[in-house]
């Protein structure tokens, strides 16, 4: 098996490894089992068609972010929405596919599905603690078929901490602003023997940045834990590891933002509407992975996965405006509606706008059963078995690394959910009706899928090609019970007799690629791919999935101390898929979906590396990251409650057309400073885009430095949003959020 080698963003050669291919490396004469990767570093020149990029431990360090929204916006092609400020349920999007919590990116973490239920709710309500992170990569291209099953954009791989070569253990610990802690422990080893071992947990806490009307919380409270066990003998030709993870979460957030009016007063405050908003999770997650070399040419590998995920989010949802008094009765709003209302000065069912405002501000009092406060009380699986072989053959002239890949999986998502009604009486909450459990969702949906890959790597003289082809297998469903009052020792009980209704939705898709590089000399290259993108449909009857044809052409530069990437991207869609839920603030059925026809989205990628002072005794690094998209609906859709009314040449949601990060440090020997500017346009949250329905553009700074007193200790502070920028980053669910606000945090690293 070919051995590639972990590596810098700043070198732009890459390889595509695919879906389970593992990186090895030798100890004397013993082979262990390393993290999973999609790419990684071969010689100069050896490079993959597709665009793909890493960050290594390093990078990570050198702002110390533990949001992932900060760190990935320095790679071109990702868009992100800010929500909560700390990346807790991120909105990531790559070459403009929606960003809603990540649903159309494949995300991974150590080359294992990671989302609570990826096929039947891929919502990322459960995003791994990147503190614990030791690498991050995103693929995209003609490559990206290797991992399903979102292949439009691409796939964002997580790579955990390493089991060490030697004994060895790392301990951070960071203070800053808002009374926010974090610490990182870390201590493994390899022996002789071929055992094993890593034992790993990174604590984070905050009081959160924002401040809640009359008293409140609003910060997080996360606890991460994980166990590696692996067993390696020397001179074996098999390897074995177990992961073991777990998560557990307490986080004050809120879908309620601000009115326009009040942003621009205070952005950093909260209603105290939101004051009992709270989520609380805890997530599982089991890995068993075997790999045998079968031959100098040919290794085998396979993984077992389980991840269980538990979610409890108590969060208001929105208000009765019919003046009504009955919560049997409750003909809700939401908070979205009122906000909306307040910002254009109208009225809204029975109440006007200075009504609307006082109800915002707590200065009035509410009907009994007026507010609906949700406990989202979900359970989530996702399990499977992921087959791995990869064949080298060299014959003559030509060269292949063949790939063939197939997984197993399956996974299941139970709401049981209950609404339970409030009044606001002297701006505080008070409880008129806890609701039957299951009045607000009693459903199971699951599904079962089978994929195969194949995918290979030919080399014939200047020229690689990569040609390949992911099949997908996928059967969606679900049942819905009622809620019967009578049943009152359990009056969520699911048999037979009170099925409500069922549904279900089966996919068959073959997905082509092919991916092209020509060497045009040591240190320029042209590469270019065209490949059938996918979406997995929900299983809403009527809806198609979404499939899009992509291309790309592009051309690298690898000099001596000049890294250059330049990417044209299009992606063709023939359906642009919608798909309700609470996040998006719309005001359709949670899991409905919605066919948004044809669009088309294309862009351009622009990546640039240098040190601009290389020499002995000190470097100044500079990183550049560019993307230009253009995505826009290319026909007019009747309104839905999901896109709005759209025109054809509408723009897609929340994708900027112009984002740029630029990083530049000053690295001597024992100490490093860098600097980091992030610019993102203004854009659009619904097609119609009116004046309430666009975010503010933004530009903010970022600075760390860190001093190393010892081979044992380093000493480290960092300022965020260091200009206090003060911008409308998003506007859903329910009204106006702001970045995080200037936050300055000190800690050390100590290595032992």
């Amino acid at each position: 098996m070919n051995t590639p080698k972990i590596f810098g963003w700043s070198n732009a050669t890459v390889l595509a490894l695919g879906l389970t291919s593992a990186v090895t490396y030798a100890v004397a004469d013993q082979k262990v089992v390393e993290e999973i990767t999609i790419v990684g570093e071969r010689q100069l020149g050896e490079q993959v068609p597709g665009s793909a990029q890493y960050i290594s431990t390093e990078q990570i360090e050198q702002l110390g972010h533990n949001d992932i929204q900060r760190i990935i916006r320095q790679i071109p092609g990702v868009s992100v929405q800010i929500e909560d400020g700390y990346g807790l349920r991120p909105n990531i999007s790559i070459r403009g596919v929606a960003t809603e919590r990540s649903s159309r990116i494949t995300l991974l973490e150590d080359n294992v599905l990671i989302s609570p239920a990826p096929y039947s709710a891929p919502s990322a309500y459960y995003f791994p603690t990147v503190g614990r992170m030791s690498a991050i990569e995103v693929l995209k291209g003609p490559a990206a078929i290797t991992q399903g099953p979102y292949t439009i954009g691409g796939a964002l791989n997580m790579i955990s901490t390493p089991i060490p070569e030697q004994a060895q253990g790392k301990l951070m610990v960071e203070a800053g602003e808002d009374a926010t802690y974090r610490l990182h422990g870390i201590y493994g080893a390899r022996h002789d023997s071929g055992f094993g071992f890593l034992v790993e947990t990174h604590q984070w806490k905050s009081d959160g940045f924002q401040d809640v009307d009359r008293g409140g919380d609003t910060g997080l409270d996360v606890e991460d834990y994980t166990l590696k066990l692996s067993y390696a003998p020397v001179d074996s030709d098999h390897r074995v590891e177990l992961k073991l993870q777990y998560a557990d979460q307490d986080s004050d957030q809120t879908y309620l933002g601000l009115t326009d009016g009040d942003f621009s007063s205070d952005p950093y405050r909260r209603y105290g509407l939101s004051a009992l908003d709270n989520i609380e999770t805890k997530h599982e997650q089991v890995i068993l992975r075997y790999e045998w070399d079968i031959s100098d040419s040919i290794n085998l590998d396979a993984t077992y996965y389980n991840n269980q995920h538990e979610r409890d989010w108590f969060k208001t949802e929105g208000i009765d405006v019919d003046g009504s008094t009955d919560a049997g009765s409750f003909s809700r709003t939401s908070w979205f509606n009122v906000i909306q209302a307040v910002n254009a000065g109208n009225d809204l069912g029975g109440l006007d706008t200075a009504t609307l405002q006082s109800i915002l501000d707590g200065s009035l009092d509410t009907a009994d059963g007026s507010i609906q406060i949700r406990s989202n009380a979900r359970e989530y699986f996702s399990r499977g078995i992921q087959l791995g072989l990869d064949w080298n053959i060299v014959s003559g002239d030509w060269s292949h690394n063949l790939e063939l890949g197939l997984r197993l999986h399956e996974d299941e998502e139970d709401r049981l959910q209950r609404n339970s009604t409030y009044s606001q009486q002297d701006g505080a909450l008070v409880l008129s009706d806890l609701g039957l459990l299951g009045n607000a969702g009693n459903r199971i949906q699951s599904a079962e899928a089978l994929a195969i890959h194949i995918y290979d790597r030919i080399e014939i003289g200047a020229w690689t090609l990569t040609p390949g082809l992911r099949y997908e297998d996928i059967e969606q469903d679900r049942i819905r019970y009622e809620i019967r009052p009578d049943r009152t020792t359990n009056p969520a009980l699911r048999t037979l007799d009170n099925v409500r209704d069922t549904r279900a939705n089966d996919t068959e898709v073959w997905l082509p690629g092919l991916g092209v590089v020509y060497q045009l000399n040591n240190q320029v290259s042209l590469f270019g791919g065209v490949h059938k993108g996918f979406t997995a449909p929900s299983n809403s009857p009527g809806v198609k999935e979404e499939e899009a044809i992509n291309y790309e052409l592009g051309l690298r530069f690898n000099g001596d101390n000049i890294n250059a990437e330049a990417t044209y991207f299009l992606s063709d869609y023939d359906n642009l898929l919608g798909e309700c839920t609470g996040s998006s603030g719309s005001d359709c059925e949670i899991g409905d979906a919605f066919n948004g026809d044809a669009a088309t989205v294309q862009g351009l990628e622009l990546m640039f590396a240098t040190d601009l002072a290389s020499n002995s005794t000190l470097s100044l690094p500079l990183q550049v990251a560019y993307t230009y998209i253009d995505g826009e609906f290319d026909t007019d859709i009747a309104d839905t409650a999901f896109f709005g009314d759209v025109s054809r040449g509408d723009p897609i949601p929340y994708i900027p057309e112009n984002q740029m990060n630029i990083s530049i440090g000053l690295v001597a020997a024992k100490w490093n400073a860098y600097l980091a500017a992030n610019y993102v346009d203004a854009t659009c949250v619904r097609a119609s885009c009116n004046a309430f329905e666009k975010t503010d553009s933004t530009f903010t700074v970022d600075v760390s430095g860190a001093y190393q007193f010892s081979d044992a200790l380093e000493l480290f502070a960092r300022v965020e949003n260091l200009t206090g920028e003060e911008d409308i980053l998003g506007r859903q669910p329910y009204g106006a959020r702001p970045n995080k606000d200037t936050t300055a945090s000190v800690g050390a690293r100590f290595a032992f």
